[in-house]
């Protein structure tokens, strides 16, 4: 290739070859570069592509499904229990002896219906569910107390010649009313060698003014719970109280000193009266329904007529009365 390489002597005119030539072996080398890069990366393209080991070593496993949730039907006993109204009431009610407890007293069976109302009412913390036993306690109790069935509380007793219906009331400490009633009978005539029953023991009043609730006990234990009426602006004592007198359709002696028979429709005394041993005060029925629950009386404590009615079979003079705010 010496005509590719050219020396220009002095007064001698350049020649234009060379460039030319240097031009185009620059444009070969080029094009051949370029052929070749192609060719490289049609090779890489050709290779199977390899990725990377995944970054954790332990496999992957999927989580077990969940079992699918087969709806039970629910048993007679479940559907039969009103719903709950604060957590754990539910299993309270569902089982065990309140349960028992609804079930006696719906046959009839009193004093099952009893025992188990007393053994729910010592295991049970819920208020409500607390509320509701005792409620049913005093039915209980009623059914019991004005009837001859027996009860824990009751004895027998043979009438003797000579025997009156008030002298036995009096020397079990009962009232006449309880004993006839309590005995299924009717007037005043008993024949010796006939056996009654005879509900002792001790009942006592407790009255909260701020509820409005009159609470009896018997021998110390829940009897039955009463709504009433108390007096306004503070007006009924507070204190420790006896039943004194115990009179059936009252008359009223009105502030003003009118005597108000009863019957009358100014009279607010309602069908019973029971006095206490404070002078002018007492715990009486009333024609005012509305009024029970609030702080509306003159001072005295009043119940529905048929309530007080219900006291006054109860409870014997003598009965404690506690007032408390």
């Amino acid at each position: 290739m010496a005509e590719d390489i050219y020396i220009r002597r002095p007064g001698e005119r350049r020649s234009r070859r060379g460039p030319l030539v240097l031009a185009a072996s620059v444009l070969l080398l080029a094009a051949g570069a370029g052929w070749l890069w192609k060719l490289k990366r049609q090779e890489e393209a050709a290779e199977p592509a390899v990725e990377p080991p995944p970054a954790a070593a332990e496999p992957l496993v999927a989580p077990p499904a969940a079992p699918a949730t087969v709806p039970q039907p629910a048993s007679p006993e479940a559907s039969a229990v009103p719903p709950a109204g604060k957590p754990g009431e539910a299993a309270e009610l569902a089982d065990g002896p309140w349960a028992e407890a609804q079930a006696a007293a719906a046959a009839g069976q009193w004093g099952v219906a009893r025992t188990r109302a007393f053994a729910a009412l010592e295991s049970a913390r819920d208020p409500s569910l607390r509320r509701r036993i005792e409620d049913l306690l005093g039915r209980v109790h009623i059914a019991l107390a004005f009837s001859p069935a027996p009860m824990e509380e009751k004895i027998d007793y043979t009438i003797r010649p000579g025997d009156t219906l008030a002298g036995i009331a009096k020397a079990h400490g009962c009232t006449v009313q309880l004993l006839a009633r309590g005995n299924g009978i009717k007037g005043d005539v008993i024949r010796p060698g006939d056996r009654l029953r005879i509900l002792t023991g001790r009942f006592a009043v407790a009255v909260d003014k701020s509820d409005n609730e009159l609470v009896v006990t018997l021998n110390d234990r829940f009897f039955k719970r009463y709504r009433v009426g108390t007096g306004k602006y503070e007006r009924t004592p507070v204190g420790q109280f006896r039943i004194t007198e115990r009179i059936p359709q009252p008359t009223w002696w009105h502030p003003d000193g009118r005597v108000i028979p009863y019957g009358d429709k100014e009279n607010v005394l309602g069908t019973h009266w029971l006095s206490l041993d404070v002078p002018g005060y007492g715990i009486h029925g009333t024609w005012e329904p509305q009024t029970i629950g609030r702080q509306e009386s003159a001072g005295c404590i009043r119940l529905l007529n048929e309530d007080i009615e219900e006291l006054f079979v109860l409870l014997p003079s003598g009965t404690p009365v506690t007032v408390a705010d």
